[in-house]
């Protein structure tokens, strides 16, 4: 497009030339070059001689080419560019309505970024919602171009069969706004919202977050954490981000029809029958029973919280679901 147009004013340019040089005033000669170049019709300005009758002619045969290539590379790139972005879109749209139990990620910032990479590692499906056209041209996952704040922003990003959201917008204001929006769609969705100041965090539970997470204060406790004990930091680093080892932390939780509902870890035998290793049991009111002795008794709707290989904690898992 852009050798089209420079040589079409390189056309425009010489033909005002010629034309002054045959004599015309600078408006006639830019007006009988534009007449000449787009084929309107129009008679000349003035009677042309022999001179003037070869410079228009050579001047229709270099001007008309011209002028069509520019016109047919602009037009090639404009619907080019427009359906290429509107079949991305389309299949942006497919694939997110095809979707179902996954999180949408409100942000693409450093911890929406970070948000995502973990969980797309982890194997689930992302949908990232971001007001920045800039920002979604590097995001590798189906994104949604819009405010989160409006219920047709996250109704495209299928709010009605997501599983998460996670609110990590810039401001403590927007995420505030964002999980109003959210509950008030989904009472039943889970809500992450990131809070940059501490006076922001009772506001986001009473707004419907069921988590609030500031960045800035987990930063500050994993470095006091790796003053006092270092290993103890990298081995969970290791166990649960890096997949160096083998071995893996997981929640179960445990259904009412399991076997293991009503009974006892030793009664059960989870360890034999599975391999995997109960840490801790988080009770359904919220309170935690760790290192729990093989007495314990397992009630339904508790979370073990386990640590084994892949295969151990999916035996597990199909263990303690419902039958």
């Amino acid at each position: 497009m852009r050798i089209g147009l420079g040589a079409f004013a390189l056309v425009l340019v010489g033909g005002t030339v010629g034309y002054l040089v045959l004599g015309f005033g600078l408006l006639d000669a830019v007006y009988q070059t534009v007449v000449t170049v787009t084929t309107v019709g129009l008679g000349p300005v003035r009677p042309l001689h022999m001179a003037g009758k070869l410079f228009t002619i050579v001047l229709i045969l270099v001007g008309v080419g011209t002028a069509l290539y520019t016109f047919s590379s602009v037009l090639e790139i404009l619907i080019e560019g427009h359906m290429r972005d509107l079949m991305r879109r389309r299949r942006m749209e497919r694939a997110i309505d095809r979707m179902s139990g996954h999180v949408i990620v409100c942000g693409w910032g450093r911890v929406g970024r970070e948000v995502a990479r973990f969980l797309s590692n982890s194997g689930r499906q992302v949908v990232v919602v971001d007001r920045n056209p800039e920002r979604l041209d590097t995001v590798p996952h189906p994104a949604v171009l819009g405010d989160v704040a409006e219920d047709s922003t996250l109704d495209e990003a299928g709010i009605g069969r997501a599983a998460t959201l996670v609110a990590a917008l810039e401001t403590d204001a927007d995420n505030l706004y964002v999980t109003l929006s959210a509950r008030a769609a989904r009472p039943d969705l889970q809500i992450i919202a990131r809070a940059r100041n501490e006076s922001s965090e009772a506001k986001l539970l009473r707004a419907g977050a069921d988590r609030v997470v500031n960045p800035q204060q987990l930063g500050g406790d994993r470095m006091a954490s790796l003053v006092t004990q270092p290993h103890v930091v990298d081995f969970i680093d290791v166990v649960m981000h890096d997949g160096t080892l083998e071995f893996r932390l997981a929640e179960v939780p445990v259904g009412i029809a399991s076997p293991i509902a009503g009974n006892s870890l030793s009664a059960t035998r989870v360890h034999d029958r599975t391999g995997a290793l109960v840490l801790a049991v988080r009770r359904r009111g919220g309170d935690f029973v760790t290192n729990p002795s093989p007495h314990v008794e397992i009630e339904p709707g508790d979370v073990m919280i386990s640590v084994g290989t892949a295969d151990q904690l999916e035996a597990l898992s199909r263990f303690a679901a419902e039958q």
